[in-house]
């Protein structure tokens, strides 16, 4: 049996959020949202696509197929949507123009209002990438600035894996700062 879009997109959101490792799980939706892209509303395809990155899989075929319906859906996308797709595609590494234009800048700017931190900080991330690949195509300095400041205001938090190495670390005697 098919599984609709918003189907899809919320199981893939389940499983990133649950941070389950389902290569074959994701593979397979990322097929059949490929299958039906027309058919995401604005939340959908930002889900989708915010939980293919957020799990560590930037599929290149599903974020090339789902550019222009994403762009489709900009105007009608909440303040979340925009910092999802924005963020989404900044980790993919996937460059579209029929996307990522002056039309999304704008979007963006006549929400700015509306974004909290965590949008806020995603559109830092976005903006630092377009900045990566030279892009004419950047949010406003004002924006942008705010979107830094508001990026810088999160406390860094260490991972695991950190702490682990720093233990490691001060066993055989070695004296580091934390970040």
């Amino acid at each position: 049996e098919e599984f609709g879009a918003q189907p899809l997109a919320n199981m893939a959101w389940a499983y990133a959020t649950a941070e389950e490792d389902r290569p074959s799980l994701f593979e397979g939706i990322a097929d059949s949202a490929i299958a039906i892209q027309t058919d995401f509303t604005s939340q959908g395809v930002s889900n989708l696509l915010w939980a293919f990155s957020a799990a560590g899989y930037p599929e290149q075929r599903l974020f090339q197929s789902l550019a222009t319906p994403a762009s489709s859906v900009l105007c009608e996308a909440g303040h979340q949507s925009l910092a999802n797709i924005a963020w989404a595609y900044s980790v993919a590494n996937v460059e579209d123009s029929s996307l990522f234009n002056k039309q999304f800048v704008n979007v963006c700017v006549q929400k700015e209002h509306d974004f909290d931190y965590q949008g806020l900080r995603q559109l830092h991330q976005w903006n630092l990438w377009r900045k990566e690949l030279k892009s004419d195509i950047a949010l406003p300095h004002d924006l942008g600035t705010r979107c830094y400041n508001e990026f810088m205001k999160q406390t860094l938090i260490s991972s695991d894996l950190q702490k682990q190495v720093v233990s490691v670390l001060h066993s055989v005697g070695l004296i580091v700062d934390e970040e």
